[in-house]
């Protein structure tokens, strides 16, 4: 499938993975909806939308379709981090934060995941039969996670668990679902981090010894657009890196 002419949900894509993916889609010629919480400056058509609200995300669905006449792909870049440990200091992990984080990033992934396949499904195929593609975020996190990670490994892994089945069913409308996998990233959620974490995790990179930028998790969303024969996989965008226990 062709970046340009396509049209393409990205969620999260006020900011981050999500908003280099938007413009990277948009400057290869893609129509393109903005689904976040929050307008920022990536470019596309925003609709304000709760990743975990069936409606706020068929209402961006609907924008894709009635706006741009069908709706040939879904990234999904919507997420939440959070640290803390089973047993802290003072108690046990909060339940509810536990809760929010696999019900935003998990449960979120899944919502978009069902509502965006069904609009693609409507689509007209191409010569070999392809409607569209959607991309799932997940994290090395999901296979290494790291004390303090419990909530948001959970939540990633439960992404990776699911393309596989999603990829399957999927096949038979001509719809591929694959996974990236990101390292450290250098977005405004890693900001948040000291410099000790940061410094920390960067030295734990193989090459290049950096974090990652999300133009270049933006370049392999395009490819998997573009690259038919890529799908039930799970794509690490890592610089080789191995999470360490903490």
């Amino acid at each position: 499938m062709r970046v340009e002419g396509s049209t393409f949900l990205v969620t999260g894509g006020g900011s981050g993975l999500g908003a280099a993916t938007a413009r990277a889609l948009a400057e290869g010629g893609a129509n393109v909806v903005v689904a976040d919480l929050r307008e920022g400056e990536a470019p596309g058509r925003f609709v304000e939308t709760d990743v975990r609200d069936a409606e706020s995300v068929r209402a961006a669905v609907r924008t894709a379709v009635d706006e741009f006449g069908a709706l040939n792909g879904a990234v999904n870049c919507a997420g939440i981090g959070w640290a803390e440990r089973v047993l802290g200091r003072e108690a046990p992990h909060d339940l509810e934060r536990f809760q929010l984080v696999v019900e935003v990033n998990l449960v979120g992934t899944f919502n978009v995941v069902r509502l965006a396949a069904e609009a693609i499904a409507q689509a007209e195929p191409s010569e070999s039969g392809e409607r569209g593609v959607i991309v799932n975020t997940a994290s090395v996190a999901a296979f290494e996670g790291q004390v303090g990670q419990v909530a948001y490994s959970a939540s990633k892994g439960g992404v990776v668990g699911m393309m596989l089945p999603i990829a399957r069913e999927l096949a038979r409308f001509g719809i591929r679902c694959c996974t990236i996998a990101p390292g450290i990233m250098d977005t405004a959620m890693m900001a948040q981090a000291s410099e000790e974490v940061r410094s920390s995790l960067e030295a734990q990179v193989q090459f290049p010894k950096r974090f990652g930028r999300p133009e270049e998790y933006a370049a392999l969303v395009c490819h998997l657009v573009e690259n038919e024969y890529l799908n039930g996989e799970v794509f690490r965008l890592d610089g080789g890196i191995r999470m360490a226990a903490r």
